[in-house]
């Protein structure tokens, strides 16, 4: 390849990553647990204090398991990098995250997400994810 094309390669490559972070908010706030199988490769495995889950059946019943527990959530990721090796990848972000307890009440979390990523005959994929809780806030009276 040539030096442009490397280019482009790598922008389209990170493109997808940031792509799939966003998609990956998006799957849990809005539960889009048919889309599993666009973000994740079958043999996933995610670590976080909740628990560990490996495999794509195990990830969503682990995601069901807290987050529904809520009225609704909102996670923003940010700060992401990306390094492309080949067919491999990792990303780093920051996500804050709002747990929407009751009319009335929410808390915030944040944390660290490391993901793991590999190149799949449909594109990117994540294959590993590590949450890293930062802090967490008690339920607060909502300001709205």
């Amino acid at each position: 390849m040539t030096s442009t094309e490397t280019l482009i390669r790598d922008l389209a490559d990170r493109a997808e990553l940031a792509d799939l972070v966003a998609r990956h908010s998006l799957w849990i706030d809005e539960g889009r647990y048919d889309e599993t199988d666009r973000l994740f490769t079958e043999d996933v495995v995610v670590k976080s204090l909740r628990g560990e889950a490996r495999g794509i059946e195990a990830l969503i019943d682990l995601a069901r398991s807290r987050h529904e527990a809520y009225v609704r959530t909102l996670h923003n990721k940010s700060n992401l990098v990306i390094e492309v090796d080949g067919e491999t990848a990792t990303v780093r972000a920051h996500d804050i995250a709002v747990f929407v307890i009751d009319e009335k009440t929410e808390a915030v979390a944040a944390g660290i997400h490391r993901y793991g990523a590999r190149r799949t005959e449909d594109g990117w994929r994540f294959n590993r994810l590590d949450i890293t809780p930062v802090a967490l806030t008690e339920a607060l009276d909502r300001a709205l």
